[in-house]
Parts: structure tokens; sequence; C-alpha cells
């Protein structure tokens, strides 16, 4: 399983029982979209090979502002 905590400057990731953090600037990078813009379901594309994604994906501007 894998655990994604948004804050404003990036992303804390728990993936196979390994904790590491994905800086804002990574993430546009990889992504070529602004952090807000990105969703949940690209980052966890960059994190899992083969991620199991449900639900519809979530802008992480949506889910920082809350």
């Amino acid at each position: 399983m894998t655990t994604l905590s948004f804050d404003e400057q990036g992303v804390d990731v728990v993936y196979e029982g390994i904790e590491f953090r994905l800086e804002r600037d990574l993430i546009e990078e990889a992504t070529q979209k602004t952090y807000e813009d990105t969703t949940d379901h690209e980052v966890l594309k960059l994190v899992a090979e083969h991620p199991e994604i449900e639900g519809e994906p979530r802008r992480i501007g949506d889910i920082i502002d809350r």
C-alpha cells in the first residue's frame, strides 16, 4: 500500500514501508504541470510502477486547500 500526504511544499510518501519526500519542484518537473494542477493519481504513478488507483483523480490544489 502507498500513502501520500500532501502539503504546500511537496508530498510525504510511504511506499512498501519506505518513507520519503517528493518536493514540489520535482513533481512539477516530472509532470510538466504546476504542483496545484497535478493530480494525486499522477503522483502515485511517479512512485509506483503498477499503482492500484481507485476513485476519481483529485488536484493537489484542491487537496491542500481544504
